[in-house]
């Protein structure tokens, strides 16, 4: 008997330590600049950590700051680390429907300059925040945010690892990939239409070719958007993502 009020003391214990961890959370919108135009990015960040940690940056989807932004941003913070997620779009640009969400990322595949200022700028924000060890930050996109980050990791920003979620892989140049600093972990669909295995597998090509250490996960019936599942599979792809990053994370950061 005092084994298992033992054992349920303990579970509850870890279980309240847990709920005073996730309130540690601390957040706030942070107004910056891409040039004259006006952004607003999310930070979210454990306020029980003392020094200096490792720094995330999340790129958005196509839906931008939305919800689910903020509490992925939310989730990073809470394994221990400081996270920036930029504003690509603009201040104030939310889009709603999924013609506006189109015309926001056609707008930026097209001006790969801008969509790499755009991160620059949100990369700057977070590397100068003194909670960050600027020695150790890494990228995570989602959808659009997944197409970003290989084409800012392209430009040799000083980072330790990338991860695309379900991300969109187009427009690379084909020696461009020999700037990549650190590993990258791709995590994709079997079954996306949207970024078909071609787009995957050529992206594949171009890690090789230029000795970019890689891991790819597939997850079998599975289509794009999996971070907000529409069945089984699906909801198998988010969960085994999430582990899939936490784990990268660790390895990268060197924790």
């Amino acid at each position: 008997m005092k084994r298992t009020v033992a054992v349920v003391f303990g579970t509850m214990l870890a279980c309240l330590s847990a709920v005073a961890a996730q309130a540690e959370i601390k957040t706030q919108w942070v107004d910056y600049k891409d040039g004259d135009t006006a952004l607003q990015g999310y930070l979210a960040y454990d306020d029980s950590i003392a020094g200096k940690r490792p720094g995330v940056l999340l790129l958005h989807r196509r839906d931008g700051m939305s919800d689910l932004t903020l509490a992925n941003a939310k989730m990073y913070a809470a394994q221990g680390y400081v996270v920036f997620a930029p504003d690509i779009f603009g201040k104030d640009i939310r889009p709603k429907t999924v013609p506006d969400m189109q015309a926001q990322t056609s707008r930026f595949t097209a001006d790969r300059p801008l969509m790499r200022a755009r991160t620059q700028a949100g990369f700057d924000v977070l590397r100068a925040n003194p909670m960050v060890d600027a020695s150790r930050i890494a990228l995570v996109g989602y959808c659009f945010g997944g197409e970003v980050a290989v084409e800012f990791a392209e430009t040799g920003a000083p980072i330790v690892g990338a991860v695309a979620i379900h991300g969109s892989f187009r427009g690379y140049p084909a020696e461009a990939a020999k700037n990549i600093h650190g590993p990258m972990l791709i995590l994709h669909g079997a079954e996306d239409p949207v970024a078909p295995l071609s787009e995957v597998i050529a992206l594949i090509g171009q890690l090789r070719g230029a000795k970019v250490a890689f891991e790819l996960n597939l997850y079998s019936g599975t289509e794009h958007g999996f971070s907000t599942p529409k069945d089984a599979d699906e909801e198998h792809a988010d969960n085994e993502s999430k582990v899939a990053t936490a784990r990268f994370f660790k390895q990268v950061f060197g924790l």
